[in-house]
């Protein structure tokens, strides 16, 4: 899998693009509307809220944004009603890539497309991790080990993942196909469910965010044997990346990425993808951010939908090589 280039000067782009499209044609909105497709605590939410809280008093945004979840349906409802809101900057969504990216090569209609919103900024970068619990061996410290473990045991040789077809699942199914290991995926509604599930012995392992394992982790009850970055995790900087342990095609990012109707002028879009980026250098955002295990990461519109194109690439392929859709 393609590891991702850093963005270059992402802040010093986002200041050029405002030149472009000065600030002086866009009418400063009242509120901002965030819309958000999963619960509030969850990881993304942290991001949404703790952004959007910073935008009052912006050339964007006269008050702080408001957070307003619709959870489900994988976080396409979320998009779904982005899709027909005004295209004035008053309302934006924040979603995973993978629910414009991945989800086009599973489910044979969606009520949207890329081509209804328009990129305003990256916000958050997630690297994926690999843990197992008290049902595997100590012995167990690599991926390897746990490999050759799972072909010992297999009515054992299970992983969890937040739910069927998320980046997660995907992975764990790449890691059993490439390595001729039969692993049971095992699909919950959401990454907590499943963690507690590996905490209590009831499955074998979990391929989910990595900020999900790190406290457990840190108490001793489950270990994380690798994590999906093209580098290792600031937050558990002794983990291995699977690329380091033999696996660089398991290397991914995922991230959430702020978005607007299609239709919104560009001077609005220039407006908020410097509220947004100005809110992700602010050290009490960047420490929201950290204590869920996400990497604050801001960008212009363009390197936004560049690497949104590339991991739609990416995924096509591999998804169709799983043999995963929505309706298997």
């Amino acid at each position: 899998m393609t590891t991702r280039r850093q963005f270059v000067q992402a802040l010093g782009a986002s200041a050029a693009l405002g030149a472009f499209y000065p600030f002086a044609a866009h009418a400063q909105v009242e509120q901002v509307k965030v819309y958000f497709g999963f619960p509030a605590g969850s990881s993304g939410d942290t991001v949404a809220r703790r952004v959007a809280e910073k935008w009052g008093g912006s050339a964007f945004s006269k008050y702080p944004g408001v957070v307003e979840n619709k959870p489900g349906a994988g976080g396409r409802i979320a998009l779904e009603t982005l899709k027909s809101a005004p295209a004035d900057g008053s309302v934006l969504a924040l979603a995973q890539v993978s629910a414009l990216a991945n989800y086009p090569h599973i489910f044979s209609k969606m009520n949207y497309t890329d081509k209804d919103f328009a990129p305003v900024s990256i916000g958050a970068v997630m690297h994926h991790g690999l843990a197992v619990g008290p049902m595997v061996p100590a012995s167990v410290k690599t991926v390897k080990d746990f490999l050759a473990w799972a072909k010992a045991n297999p009515k054992d040789a299970s992983y969890g993942s937040p739910g069927a077809g998320t980046t997660p699942h995907f992975l764990g199914a790449l890691l059993g196909l490439n390595s001729g290991v039969e692993l049971r995926h095992v699909p919950y509604r959401g990454s907590i469910p499943g963690v507690t599930d590996v905490v209590g012995g009831q499955v074998a392992a979990m391929v989910t965010p990595h900020g999900d394992f790190i406290a457990n982790a840190k108490a001793g009850k489950l270990r994380i044997l690798a994590t999906s970055g093209p580098k290792r995790s600031p937050y558990v900087p002794d983990v291995p990346t699977f690329a380091e342990q033999g696996f660089a095609e398991l290397t991914t990012e995922e991230w959430f990425g702020f978005y607007a109707p299609a239709a919104t002028p560009k001077p609005v879009i220039a407006a908020a993808n410097a509220a947004i980026n100005a809110a992700l250098k602010e050290k009490s955002v960047t420490d929201s951010l950290a204590i869920v295990g996400l990497i604050p990461h801001g960008s212009t519109p363009e390197e936004q939908a560049r690497w949104q194109k590339a991991e739609y690439d990416t995924w096509g392929p591999l998804i169709k090589r799983i043999g995963f859709s929505a309706e298997s």
